[in-house]
C-alpha cells in the first residue's frame, strides 16, 4: 500500500513526539534526580524544566515540519487566477514539500487551461469586432455616403427655404457618418495593421482628445522592436480601455499615454490621469484587461498616480519576446 502525504504526516508527528518523550525519559533515568511518590517542592522545578524543554523541542521540530502548510495557506489566500507565476518554493525534502510540488503543478495546469480558453474567447471576440467593423464600413458607411450625395443633389435643386433645412439634415448625416467611421475604427483599428503600434496609439490618443474628453498627452517612443501581432493588439486594447475608463469614470481633465522600451527589451505602457483615483471595484473592463495581459505573460497593475491617492495609473509591463515564448503554455 502506497504512503499518502496525510499518512506520512501522521507518522512524522507521531515519531517526533515519541522521540521527544523517549529522550526525556532517558534523560530523567540517567540524571541524578529522583521523584518521591509525593512530589516535594524542591522537585517541582526539575519537573517543570524538563516539561518545558520537551515542549520547546517538540514545538521547534513540528514548526519545521509544518512550515510548508503556512506558505500554502498564504498562497491560497492571495491567489489570483489572472496574475500568473505565483508559486511556493520547492526543492526541500519532506512529505509536505511533495504536497507543495503537486499544488504548484496543479496551478501550472489551471493557468495553462485558462490561458488556452481565454485566448480562444478573445480571438473569437476580435473576429466578431472585425466583422462588425467591416459591415459598418462597407454597408452602413457606404449607404450614408450615398444619402449625402443624393442630399447634395436635392439641395442644389430645392428652393432656398427648403434647401436651408436640407443642409441641416445633410450635416446630421455627415456627423452620423463620422461617428460610424469612429466606431468601426475603434472596433478594429486598421492603422494598427497598416502602420504599427506607435502610429495606432498616437491616433488613439488624438481621437480621445478630439472627442471632447480629457486632454491626452502622448509620449510614445519611436523605433520600438517588433513585439508580435498578439502583444501589440493586447497593448492597444489595454490602452484603449484605460483611456475609456479615464473618460467615463475618473472625472479627469488631463491624461498621459506613454509607451517606452528599456535596454532589456521590456515594454512599459502607462495610462495616467489626474482624476478621482483608482476604482474601488473590479468591473468587466479591468477584468478584460487582466485577461489580455495574462495571455502574453505581462504584468498589469492599477493604482493611484500620486502618493496622496489621487489620480489613477494603469501600468502594463510586457517582457521581451523570448521571455514571453518561454512563459507561454
Amino acid at each position: 500500500m502506497s504512503r499518502t502525504p496525510a499518512s506520512a504526516l501522521y507518522w512524522r508527528i507521531l515519531g517526533i513526539n515519541g522521540l521527544i518523550f523517549a529522550a526525556g525519559t532517558v534523560a530523567l533515568a540517567m540524571a541524578p534526580v529522583t521523584v518521591s511518590s509525593f512530589v516535594l517542592l524542591r522537585e517541582l522545578p526539575v519537573l517543570v524544566v524538563g516539561l518545558a524543554v520537551m515542549m520547546a523541542a517538540n514545538a521547534v521540530l513540528l514548526r519545521a515540519s509544518l512550515a510548508p502548510l503556512e506558505g500554502l495557506t498564504a498562497l491560497v489566500t492571495r491567489l489570483d487566477s489572472l496574475r500568473s507565476g505565483d508559486r511556493l518554493a520547492t526543492g526541500r525534502s519532506g512529505d509536505l514539500f511533495h504536497l507543495v510540488d503537486q499544488f504548484n503543478a496543479m496551478l501550472d495546469r489551471l493557468e495553462a487551461d485558462r490561458s488556452t480558453s481565454t485566448a480562444a474567447v478573445l480571438d473569437a471576440q476580435e473576429a466578431e469586432r472585425r466583422r462588425i467593423a467591416q459591415e459598418l464600413h462597407d454597408e452602413i458607411g457606404q449607404s450614408l455616403t450615398v444619402v449625402l450625395l443624393e442630399l447634395k443633389s436635392v439641395v442644389n435643386r430645392a428652393p432656398e427655404e427648403v434647401a436651408e433645412e436640407l443642409r441641416g439634415v445633410q450635416e446630421t448625416v455627415r456627423s452620423s457618418l463620422d461617428e460610424v467611421r469612429q466606431v468601426a475604427r475603434r472596433l478594429r483599428p486598421g492603422v494598427l495593421d497598416d502602420l504599427g503600434l506607435t502610429s495606432a496609439l498616437t491616433a488613439l490618443a488624438a481621437d480621445f482628445s478630439e472627442a471632447g474628453g480629457p486632454r491626452v498627452t502622448r509620449r510614445v517612443q519611436t523605433g520600438l522592436e517588433r513585439l508580435g501581432a498578439d502583444a501589440e493588439l493586447v497593448i492597444y486594447r489595454i490602452a484603449q480601455e484605460g483611456l475609456t475608463n479615464v473618460w467615463r469614470h475618473s472625472g479627469a481633465r488631463n491624461a498621459e499615454l506613454s509607451l517606452t522600451q528599456d535596454d532589456g527589451g521590456r515594454v512599459v505602457l502607462r495610462v495616467v490621469d489626474d482624476g478621482s483615483g483608482p476604482p474601488t471595484e473590479v468591473g468587466a473592463g479591468i477584468h478584460g484587461m487582466r485577461e489580455r495581459a495574462m495571455l502574453i505573460g505581462a504584468q498589469l497593475t492599477i493604482g493611484p498616480a500620486d502618493e496622496d491617492g489621487t489620480g489613477t495609473e494603469v501600468r502594463l509591463v510586457v517582457p521581451p519576446s523570448g521571455a514571453r515564448r518561454a512563459a507561454a503554455p
